[in-house]
């Protein structure tokens, strides 16, 4: 299906802006979607899995939003400020030349970070512009009622579960619901607005000009003494940064929690009903996460996601499906009811729009060996785990010993039943595999002997029952003769050798069906119900585990080109959501986690590849 364009536009402005012409800010703690004409169309306060204040995004109408913008025609190019996530729009009209600093500072005591500031500083460089401001919060995704204070410079929001303070060097005016500014700029002039969260215990404040440089200094500051910390020094140096401080701004810095996109329901089919939740910790993700930050050096957020592991009991846990839920909220907590907001019409009418996530309750193999291999990697590379984390992680693999063959809902969460996924077995014997690893390597107790013959026994089963003969391919099910992009980690995972021949023609088949251009799909839903309507687009995740499986083969021009292929698919700031639709354009939540992580890891091995 072709990108539908027709809600862009509308007397008067804008509805809705393509997912990819927006740039993203945070503070370790929430974060905010700012579009190309400076319009923040996504924040909620104050963490990331709060109803929304502003989610125009989401609903044109309905949504909330902070619109600020010049008020004469403009042609607009966004940037992030070097080696940080501050984010710098320009406004380039006839008479002069204005940007807007958008960030969000990073503090540590414990009143600031509550209040969660968010700042927006106007500055005209050269000539002069006028400029407009309106600031409609909507808050409980547009379902609650507000009222607004407005005394000077200061404007007070109040819900009935949580209050904002707006506080502006320009004039501001206010209808009861909003509150607007008009303003011009002359060069050299500045106008400053600074939202904050009030309440425990965070008194209002304003936010004076010299305040807010100085608070952009030190987020500058913040931002480019955590990537010095990189060890990565290769030939996609910029990508590879851009895509570590996207992950970075998505850990919940309170517990270590690292959440896969920082938006919901943002489609992976416009119109369709493939709309989720991801404000939340999939174990795999994060753990795959802390695969990528601890290759480049970043050890503590490895740290953090362990100690937010350990803290609340997860690793340790005794669910109905077994130690490890799928996911979890950032506090921890485990349960996440998934329902709909029928009053929000979803981003270009692609309804529903949902909140919390019913997979949950799923059942999904993999997660041990994601999980695992990132204990494993942060023992080898960070610190040694404790004994009562090993006491863990064996429980995990005495666990997999007796139920590592069943079938299950498999990484794709698919909503039609449990099947015997390849991909699941595959991770099994990575849990096990790694676990003995450990245990070799550190000397620590194991019932290595029942380990070893449950992860024969894995592997004996994926080359008889996960290998198609006809289909000169592993495939999706033991089984069948489906092919399915998860199997790309084969290799990675160090399963199979990267010049195996059977690999090699598994290669080859996924090239040959799921590949178009550089692009990846996850697997034929038509040939693979999944249980949902209509297609979806091609995963970044994959496409970028193409490359580095390329890579590995030794077909390192295929591997170069399709990794370049794939950088011109990330949106102006190099941030890719989730999917990538037929023409090129932005698909599901955005930026998301799993496709950066990737991008690090593809970008890492091909370098490495390259010499």
């Amino acid at each position: 299906m072709a990108f539908d364009t027709t809600g862009f536009e509308q007397a008067g402005g804008r509805r809705y802006m393509p997912i990819s012409e927006h740039g993203l800010i945070g503070d370790l703690r929430t974060t905010a979607l700012v579009g190309t004409d400076g319009t923040i169309d996504w924040y909620c306060c104050p963490r990331f899995d709060a109803p929304s204040v502003f989610g125009s995004i989401l609903d044109a109408d309905r949504g909330g939003s902070f619109e600020l913008a010049a008020e004469v025609p403009t042609r607009t190019r966004q940037f992030y400020f070097p080696d940080t996530n501050v984010l710098i729009t320009r406004f380039f009209a006839a008479d002069g030349v204005a940007e807007i600093q958008d960030f969000m500072p990073v503090v540590d005591e414990s009143t600031e970070a509550a209040r969660h500031r968010l700042i927006r500083r106007v500055v005209c460089v050269r000539g002069a512009l006028p400029f407009r401001a309106r600031i409609a919060p909507r808050f409980g995704y547009g379902a609650e009622a507000h009222t607004v204070h407005l005394e000077g410079h200061q404007a007070v929001f109040r819900s009935a579960s949580l209050t904002l303070a707006l506080t502006a060097t320009a004039p501001m005016e206010s209808d009861g619901l909003d509150v607007w500014s008009h303003f011009k700029l002359l060069e050299g002039e500045s106008v400053v607005f600074a939202l904050d969260h009030l309440g425990d215990d965070v008194p209002t404040r304003s936010c004076p000009r010299a305040e807010a440089q100085e608070q952009f200094e030190a987020t500058v500051r913040f931002w480019r003494r955590w990537l010095a910390g990189s060890r990565y020094h290769g030939r996609w140096r910029e990508m590879v940064h851009r895509s570590a401080l996207v992950l970075k701004l998505l850990t919940y810095a309170p517990t270590g929690a690292i959440v896969a996109a920082p938006t919901t329901s943002l489609p992976e089919q416009i119109g369709g009903e493939r709309n989720w939740d991801y404000r939340y910790v999939w174990v795999r993700d994060a753990a795959f996460c802390v695969y990528a930050l601890l290759r480049l050096g970043f050890t503590s957020e490895a740290e953090a996601f362990m100690g937010f592991l350990c803290d609340r009991g997860i690793m340790g846990g005794t669910g109905p499906t077994g130690p490890l839920q799928i996911m979890y909220g950032i506090d921890g907590r485990s349960e996440l009811p998934e329902y709909e907001l029928p009053h929000l019409e979803g981003y270009l009418g692609s309804a529903p729009v949902r909140v919390g996530n019913a997979a949950t309750g799923q059942l999904q193999l993999d997660i041990y060996g994601a999980l695992i291999d990132s204990v494993y990697l942060y023992d080898k590379w960070g610190q040694p785990i404790s004994s009562a984390r090993w006491d863990e992680v064996g429980a995990m693999a005495d666990w997999l010993c007796e139920h590592w063959d069943q079938p299950d809902e498999g990484i794709w969460e698919t909503r039609s039943g449990r099947r015997d996924f390849v991909y699941s077995r595959l991770m099994c014997w990575v849990a096990l595999e790694r676990a003995m690893r450990m245990a070799n390597r550190r000397g620590l107790p194991a019932d290595l002997t029942r380990w070893r013959e449950s992860r024969d026994a894995i592997y004996r089963q994926i080359m008889q029952r996960g290998w198609s003969t006809e289909r000169g391919a592993f495939v999706q099910s033991l089984d069948d003769g489906e092919l399915d992009a998860s199997l790309l980690m084969m290799p990675m995972a160090k399963f199979i050798s990267p010049t195996d021949p059977k690999w090699l023609s598994t290669l080859d088949a996924l090239t040959k069906d799921l590949v178009s251009d550089s692009l990846v799909y996850r697997y034929d839903p038509t040939a693979s119900p999944d249980g949902l309507r209509g297609p979806e687009g091609t995963f970044s995740i994959c496409s970028f585990w193409y490359v580095e499986a390329l890579a590995r083969a030794g077909r390192l021009e295929e591997a170069r080109l399709a990794f370049e292929k794939m950088l011109t698919y990330a949106n102006h700031l190099g941030l890719f959501a989730e999917e990538i639709g037929p023409t090129g354009e932005q698909l599901g939540n955005f930026p998301q986690a799993f496709t950066h992580l990737s991008l690090i890891s593809a970008a890492f091995n091909l370098d490495r590849a390259l010499g």
